[in-house]
């Protein structure tokens, strides 16, 4: 059986025998006022971290022999990946004075290396139990413990290790000092193994000779095991750490988090510039940070 199908087109009625084809209209009209975005709020003055003296001790630990995953090729998610971030930091511009050591008992080989606007290494990870007293983080599960945190929360208290990702930086000393990288308190940093990214902040400083540790909170986002006496990784985790960047209050994770995310973009492309402050995005209700801007 043939069909009819009444088509429009220039204005004119053509009357064509065949298959109906669906067609689309489209009405213009005035932006509905319900979907315009707010304007932003504005932004609050960044809260100080103080840096307290006292390092904590960092004695080694056994790590689990578990393999690390092989990173996957391409993107795992939208935005930059493992791999993209590994390929950006596939050679080393060494720019400490010297190696570091991963544990008390093993020979110094890893070097902090530079490339665009971020420093990194290639370690093991260390479960970093110190901070606050939690369910898994105190003197019984940890014998390593200290209760206190080399930076701290806006309210002055240490970082709780088991909720918030943080990094670990050495001491400064004759081998590299952070502080003259442009690594402060508070900054931002991509953790990865395998094909995970975890973003985090610096949060505490360890011993001179010693690198490659990151909070409990760290270890499990990455798939680690957490167990500070047991757990960690023995190989296959790289720090990459974004240079003058910064969120406050530091336990704000999920401004880390945009941060991160925002600086891994520009640091695989290759962008360079100076951080500076932003607004907050439309709804963003606390907190400040800082990003990266776009320079060619």
């Amino acid at each position: 059986m043939r069909t009819l199908a009444l088509v429009t087109a220039s204005g004119a009625a053509l009357l064509t025998a065949g298959t109906p084809a669906p067609v689309t209209l489209a009405v213009a009209g005035k932006p509905d006022p319900a979907l315009t975005a707010p304007a932003p709020r504005p932004v609050r003055p960044a809260v100080p971290l103080a840096l307290v003296a006292q390092v904590h001790r960092a004695p080694a630990r056994a790590h689990r022999s578990e393999p690390a995953p092989a990173p996957a090729r391409g993107r795992a998610s939208a935005g930059v990946g493992a791999a993209d971030l590994l390929a950006r930091v596939s050679a080393c511009e060494q720019v400490s004075n010297g190696t570091y050591r991963t544990d008390e008992t093993t020979p110094a080989t890893v070097p902090v290396c530079e490339v665009g606007g971020a420093v990194f290494w290639k370690a093991d990870l260390d479960v970093d139990c110190d901070g606050r007293t939690t369910a898994a983080c105190n003197p019984g599960t940890d014998p390593a413990f200290h209760g206190d945190t080399a930076f701290h929360t806006s309210d002055g208290r240490p970082l709780d290790a088991e909720k918030l990702p943080y990094v670990v930086v050495p001491a400064p000393s004759g081998t590299w000092d952070y502080a003259k990288s442009g690594i402060r308190g508070g900054g931002v940093a991509a953790v990865v193994r395998g094909e995970k990214v975890e973003y985090a902040v610096v949060g505490d400083v360890g011993p001179e000779r010693i690198i490659g540790e990151a909070s409990y909170a760290t270890a499990k986002s990455l798939g680690i095991d957490p167990d500070p006496s047991s757990g960690g990784a023995p190989s296959g985790v790289t720090y990459i750490l974004f240079k003058d960047s910064r969120v406050s209050p530091v336990e704000d994770h999920e401004a880390a988090v945009r941060t991160g995310r925002a600086l891994a973009e520009e640091f695989v492309r290759g962008d360079q510039g100076v951080f500076r402050k932003q607004r907050r995005p439309p709804g963003r209700t606390g907190g400040t940070f800082e990003t990266r801007p776009r320079v060619r």
